[in-house]
């Protein structure tokens, strides 16, 4: 649904889109909500992610992008640093903010699930190392 006023278009975007269209990481299922394929969004890619239980991604950065992300079930963890031995979790109703080129390993080392809502601008870019 959109509706348009003064040659802008405010939209409604019902549920996620196929994880397919966007770039992904194994262990992290990113399904876009709004991006440039659902609305024409130029700056911010939005959406949900899950994250397969007992799992740990690859070493990737987002290039230029910042992430901002929601965890609303389960727990993830941002590996980090040197050998990424270092790491900070979050869990249900914590924000975790990565910056713009940081190498990291994102993962689940829990037996549940876990879900969040993830925001990256200017896009969802995702650089394997």
């Amino acid at each position: 649904m959109s509706t348009q006023i003064s040659g802008k278009e405010l939209q409604l975007v019902t549920g996620t889109a196929s994880p397919d269209t966007t770039p992904q990481t194994p262990g992290m299922i990113r399904s876009p909500g709004i991006d440039s394929n659902t609305s024409g969004a130029k700056k911010i890619w939005l959406g949900k992610v899950e994250c397969v239980p007992n799992t740990m991604g690859p070493p990737h950065h987002h290039g230029e992008a910042e992430t901002a992300a929601y965890i609303v079930k389960g727990h993830i963890r941002v590996y980090f640093g040197e050998d990424y031995k270092e790491y900070i979790e979050g869990g249900p109703g914590d924000f975790l903010f990565v910056p713009a080129n940081f190498n990291h390993i994102e993962g689940n080392p829990y037996d549940e699930p876990a879900e969040a809502i993830l925001s990256r601008g200017p896009d969802n870019i995702v650089i394997n190392l």
